[in-house]
């Protein structure tokens, strides 16, 4: 226990020597807390709108103003010239063009009703099918004013009722789904990097030779390896999800020391993965070479941006594998949900199962030779 003691010492006066590093353990969690929140989400802010309005007439122009009178749309041009409005569609200057016939006020008092043309940017597909739908609930808005004024006051009517309700985020702020992703993505990165670069480093100096003539154990050297930076990477954890809670008011309502347990089984997955990374590469840029190319697979197939329910049956199966899967769903279920530990018991039993091996094949992976 002593010999690992004052490994643990020798990696962290290693690391707090290098000017860079502290920096890094700081500055990382910030940006990525700052930037990532805002960038990584799906949500359409503003729609820029084109109208081609053959009409002309009092009924178009109270149409166009309940797509004006929207906080998702910007009406950017009311034109009758339909090449005028496919160029600005073209040029990116806007997102949707809404054809209005010149029928539309005579059908709303005989005939059929008119029939409207949205026509839509489609090359981002999931922009465009939410701005499809939001133009449809402002047409539903205008038919139902539309039937009120029509009709006038409507009796009360009995039949059936009802209210939506969104359970853990009530206002479907993107962003109070994303921020848990977010600290797995801060972690998995600064746990697997550090560590893959940790080993390697040690070969490059040369001073791996000194180590392996040492009369320390292969287990005793990769603990004094791994403890450091995970100890590192649960104070990034914590300074992240300070930084959510403060900036962006993430609601915490299940247990931290549960958080930072189930952080814990997933970080010995992390680091152990590294140092294999560490233990069979030449030099770092190897190292970080690998360690990029499998962290951008196992986040990008974790469900982070996309449910895994929705990907292909063959990343679904590959989840189960996937140890980045379990920990972001294990934060978004304690940190939104409130889940327990009850909850979280599977999640705990395979964690815990992968780290086991990952640290086996780490110990047993690393040759205590010399050349």
């Amino acid at each position: 226990m002593q010999t690992i003691f004052f490994l643990i010492q020798k990696e962290f006066i290693q690391i707090f020597r290098d000017r860079l590093m502290p920096r890094i353990i700081i500055g990382v969690p910030l940006l990525q807390m700052l930037v990532l929140a805002f960038a990584a989400t799906y949500e359409v802010k503003e729609t820029r709108l084109v109208v081609v309005d053959f009409s002309v007439s009092t009924e178009s122009k109270q149409f166009i103003a309940h797509f004006a009178g929207s906080k998702f749309f910007k009406v950017v041009a009311i034109c009758s010239d339909f090449k005028k409005a496919e160029r600005l569609l073209l040029q990116r200057k806007a997102h949707q063009i809404l054809y209005i016939p010149g029928d539309f006020a005579t059908r709303h008092m005989q005939g059929p009703p008119p029939s409207l043309q949205i026509l839509t940017d489609g090359v981002d597909a999931m922009a465009a099918g939410i701005r499809t739908g939001y133009a449809f609930q402002v047409i539903e808005l205008y038919n139902k004013n539309l039937q009120s004024a029509l009709a006038g006051p409507l009796p009360s009517l009995g039949g059936l009722r009802f209210r939506e309700l969104y359970w853990f985020n009530p206002e479907l702020n993107y962003q109070t789904y994303m921020i848990p992703g977010i600290l797995a993505v801060l972690v998995t990165i600064l746990g697997m990097f550090l560590s893959s670069l940790n080993i390697v480093k040690e070969k490059e100096r040369g001073t791996i030779e000194q180590i392996n003539i040492t009369p320390i154990k292969k287990y005793q050297f990769i603990a004094g390896k791994l403890i450091p930076f995970w100890i590192l990477a649960l104070f990034d954890l914590a300074f992240g999800l300070l930084l959510a809670r403060l900036i962006f008011h993430l609601p915490m309502l299940g247990s931290l020391p549960l958080v930072f347990f189930i952080a814990s089984l997933y970080l010995v997955i992390v680091l152990s993965f590294g140092l294999i990374i560490s233990t069979l590469a030449e030099n770092q840029q190897q190292a970080l070479f690998i360690a990029w190319f499998f962290a951008i697979v196992f986040l990008m197939l974790s469900g982070l941006f996309t449910p895994v329910e929705s990907m292909p049956f063959g990343a679904q199966v590959f989840n189960y594998f996937n140890p980045v899967a379990y920990f972001i769903k294990a934060l978004r279920m304690i940190l939104l949900k409130g889940s327990g530990l009850h909850e979280m018991s599977s999640i705990i039993g395979i964690l815990s199962l992968y780290g086991l091996v990952a640290l086996t094949f780490s110990v047993r992976w690393y040759r205590k030779t010399t050349s």
